[in-house]
């Protein structure tokens, strides 16, 4: 039987950094994957990219039931430490927008990063093995009557994108010692819809429009995109984690502009002009026609009421709509719920109930806003955790 100080259940960007600060520190370290290649979610973030980090990371950029959680670790570890360790390995980045950055070019390059570093640290990594048996010992941990380790890391994640190897184990060890859940769900994930919407929806599929979408008191001003399922785009996805099945989403498709204004404008510029012409100066011909035949109004503008008018602007500002669901884990980025905060210390990420048991990254209740927002969080806490191991 192999005996290590540290062992680390994922080599998602959460383990690999808790791995790299232990290893620093001294700890022989082992992290075990299941999959056959480390780091499956850094590797398709971004387009292939990697949006590694937001320049804006804050508490308010993250959810959880037990909301003063995340305070303690991103204030340890903050976006520039990380940047300073993107620099170190000259990768060269870029601010999209919203201080979300990205690779210039492959996200293949964080990784190689994160490898080298593990290296540099004398982290051993396997890949493709899958934990059968895991027992607590009097002096740590028996993984498979083939590992010990005195510190045991959960960092495998939540349920999101399973065909990237996502899984609930994460939950499973934690109720194995006794650990509450907070029931995970899809977050940052397209909605979808009943067949009547859906139907009428089919034209737009493909058509994208920047807009604020809001449930409750949350509001999100990105661009939507209509799908073949429902919507999606940045605005939804950010929403997505603040729905709950039976909310109403309300989408203002013109912030920026006064339609009913802009209508009288028109109808006094050009009164000749049928109204889904007009509206097509501020949407593509297809959602002004599908506007047009929501409401109920069209023809020519000249012959419109003032009242009339009223409706169409309402409508395009506040267009009233309930998902019937979301595309669930399948597409969702990062699962919302997890390991209760309150059972594991803000500080080192241990376990409050079993000494030497660690939670970290995507399996414990802290879900970030789309933006690299969950990898900040996944840097943080496993840096904080590595700290301590």
């Amino acid at each position: 039987m192999t005996e290590y100080d540290v062992v680390i259940i994922g080599a998602g960007a959460a383990g690999l950094m808790c791995a790299i600060e232990a290893g620093k520190r001294g700890r022989r370290t082992l992290v075990i994957e299941s999959n056959e290649m480390i780091a499956g979610k850094i590797r398709i973030s971004g387009g292939g990219r990697c949006n590694f980090t937001n320049l804006h990371t804050g508490p308010n950029n993250f959810l959880s039931e037990n909301p003063h959680f995340c305070v303690s670790a991103l204030r340890r570890y903050r976006p520039q430490d990380f940047i300073a360790l993107v620099e170190k390995h000259d990768i060269a980045y870029h601010e999209k927008k919203l201080g979300q950055l990205f690779c210039d070019g492959k996200s293949q390059q964080i990784i190689d990063m994160l490898r080298d570093e593990c290296e540099s640290a004398t982290v051993e990594i396997i890949t493709s093995y899958q934990i059968e048996d895991l027992q607590r010992t009097e002096d740590g941990f028996c993984l498979d009557e083939k590992y010990k380790c005195r510190s045991l890391v959960v960092a495998c994640g939540g349920k999101s994108i399973p065909k990237m190897g996502a899984s609930g184990f994460g939950y499973q060890l934690a109720q194995q010692f006794d650990h509450a859940i907070i029931d995970p769900e899809p977050a940052l994930v397209p909605f979808t819809f009943q067949n009547d919407l859906l139907d009428k929806m089919k034209s737009l599929a493909g058509v994208s429009h920047d807009a604020v979408v809001t449930v409750g008191k949350r509001s999100f001003a990105e661009a939507i995109l209509f799908t073949h399922r429902g919507l999606s785009g940045p605005a939804i996805l950010q929403i997505s984690s603040y729905w709950k099945p039976g909310d109403e989403v309300r989408i203002n498709l013109s912030p920026a502009r006064d339609m009913l204004e802009f209508l009288k404008e028109q109808r006094d510029n050009q009164p000749k002009q049928e109204l889904h012409n007009i509206l097509t100066q501020r949407f593509v011909r297809r959602l002004a026609q599908f506007i047009c035949d929501e409401v109920g109004v069209d023809g020519r503008i000249a012959d419109l009421s003032n009242q009339k008018l009223g409706q169409v602007a309402e409508f395009i500002h506040d267009w009233i709509i309930r998902p019937n669901g979301t595309e669930g884990f399948r597409t969702a980025e990062v699962t919302r719920g997890g390991l209760d905060t309150r059972e594991i210390s803000s500080k080192t990420f241990e376990s409050n109930k079993v000494g030497g048991l660690y939670f970290i990254g995507e399996v414990v209740d802290v879900t970030g806003q789309l933006g690299g927002y969950n990898f900040q969080w996944a840097w943080a806490s496993g840096h904080a955790a590595g700290e301590y191991v």
